[in-house]
């Protein structure tokens, strides 16, 4: 099935945008707190929500991308979701409590409190690459924290972005959650408007667009970015459970997955038999790429050609290309599938090895220690994943400790990301704060603080005029400290 591009329309249908965030936020001030009865039938309805179109949201996404497997929907959007909701309704409650917190002896007997409250109204920018799992997984931190959420999906899934806008809108009020659709204007004005925080997941080039438009307004943001996930083979590593798992990360979505392994640091003695190793794990999960229901289409022309662009480079400037599958060239283009491809004799001034690459395409860099893979790491900008594999624990132990990228899987690529018990979030140039869990709870509430003076505060004595007793007990709290 081959995806037809569609105008990207810069215009959406439906109340103006400042119209909609002023009713949101009246709504808001009208009732700024709900309590979690109200918040659990949010979720609920949202789960029901997504779980009765499943399908129809497969059909959409599949047909948005030219083809992506159902299952592949399935794995990497739909069970994510209900993972996220259903934690979000086991542990929500009581991430809402009031909770105390410890007090100064020098303070005592006053008491100190945390308090969560509600922002307002969230907005929340998704990309295309996972149009359900990432405009949904933000609802769900934003709705258990109480707060009323603007969703602007990608214009590069329009029949995902209609379905959602109608579906939530079954479901939801206007002044609750609302689907923003439209192209880069849309956009654009959207990230313009003065939310109470505003959470952006795509490129490193469009985000920084999105904090300057969000910083005029003093608008917090999350920002969910990419850059270069590395991954890093030692010599202790078991390569019969490396080799399929790192093709699985590469090959998911066709590589078009913001923490998909984006190159691989390797002693150069092993390089070659990785690389045919590679290859045969890709032939051997996909038989043919070309027409092959299992296998996900490049988004757009624009994105195959950008592909194409990256290969040529590399090959004019030295490295050797080798491709999974024997498929007809002229059908791929056409049907815009990309089989995995295994790039070495790479070097640094290679476009390949300087963007980053969101598609299944994976470079090799000779690495002959950890030292060289780790200083190699930390030379470049930090990466929203890194990856390793290896059984010594000393190793891992130093990677982890000695390198920083916004998170980490051992012995797997990407499913740190789908845990909701730790946060999911880049660090520099990968992106700006966390969500998922309670994480992303927090990440839209307000922790309040809270100080309750005791009515048998000795504080007065600090009030002027100062006095001998003042300097007692200026004294005595000194003592204390």
């Amino acid at each position: 099935m081959v995806r037809i591009d569609l105008k990207l329309e810069d215009t959406q249908t439906g109340p103006n945008l400042e119209t909609v965030l002023a009713a949101q936020k009246s709504a808001f001030n009208a009732h700024p707190n709900p309590p979690w009865n109200e918040r659990k039938a949010k979720l609920q309805k949202l789960g029901k929500a997504i779980n009765d179109h499943a399908e129809e949201f497969q059909k959409a996404i599949s047909e948005d991308f030219g083809n992506r497997a159902y299952e592949e929907t399935t794995i990497a959007e739909l069970l994510v979701i209900r993972g996220g909701i259903h934690h979000a309704i086991k542990h929500t409650k009581h991430w809402m409590r009031t909770r105390r917190a410890p007090t100064a002896l020098q303070y005592k007997p006053a008491s100190s409190h945390i308090v969560p409250q509600p922002l307002g109204v969230i907005g929340i920018i998704s990309p295309w690459n996972y149009p359900l799992q990432l405009a949904i997984m933000p609802l769900i931190g934003a709705l258990g924290a109480g707060n009323r959420a603007m969703i602007k999906p990608s214009e590069y899934t329009p029949r995902l972005s209609d379905l959602l806008k109608r579906v939530l809108g079954t479901v939801f009020s206007e002044d609750e959650v609302y689907v923003a659709t439209g192209g880069v204007k849309v956009a654009s004005a959207f990230s313009a408007l003065p939310f109470d925080h505003l959470l952006f997941t795509g490129s490193t080039s469009v985000g920084k667009i999105v904090a300057a438009a969000a910083a005029k307004n003093l608008t917090p943001c999350t920002l969910e970015l990419g850059g270069k996930s590395p991954t890093i083979i030692d010599e202790s590593a078991n390569m019969s459970l490396a080799i399929p798992r790192i093709v699985n990360g590469k090959t998911l979505n066709a590589g078009q997955t913001c923490v998909a392994p984006d190159y691989v640091l390797m002693p150069s003695a092993k390089i070659d038999s990785f690389s045919k190793a590679l290859i045969e794990k890709a032939e051997e999960f996909y038989p043919t790429f070309a027409g092959n229901d299992d296998y996900t289409s490049i988004i757009a022309d624009s994105h195959y050609a950008r592909l194409q662009t990256l290969l040529e480079d590399a090959e004019n400037k030295g490295a050797r290309i080798q491709v999974a599958g024997d498929d007809d060239k002229q059908r791929l283009a056409k049907e815009r599938r990309v089989p995995l491809t295994v790039v070495t004799n790479t070097t640094p001034e290679m476009k390949i090895m300087q963007e980053e690459i969101f598609g299944p395409l994976l470079p090799i860099v000779a690495s002959e220690t950890l030292d060289d893979a780790m200083n190699y790491v930390q030379s470049k900008d930090r990466p929203l994943a890194l990856y390793w594999f290896g059984e010594d624990k000393k190793k891992r132990d130093r990677v982890l400790n000695e390198t920083i990228s916004g998170g980490v899987s051992i012995n797997e690529t990407a499913w740190h990301v789908v845990q909701e018990d730790i946060p999911f979030g880049g660090v520099g140039p990968s992106g700006m704060g966390a969500y998922h869990g309670e994480h992303g709870f927090q990440a839209f509430s307000h922790m309040k603080g809270v100080f309750i003076q005791s009515r048998f505060s000795q504080g007065k004595a600090l009030f002027p005029p100062y006095t001998a007793k003042t300097h007692k007990m200026l004294n005595l709290m000194k003592k204390i400290l």
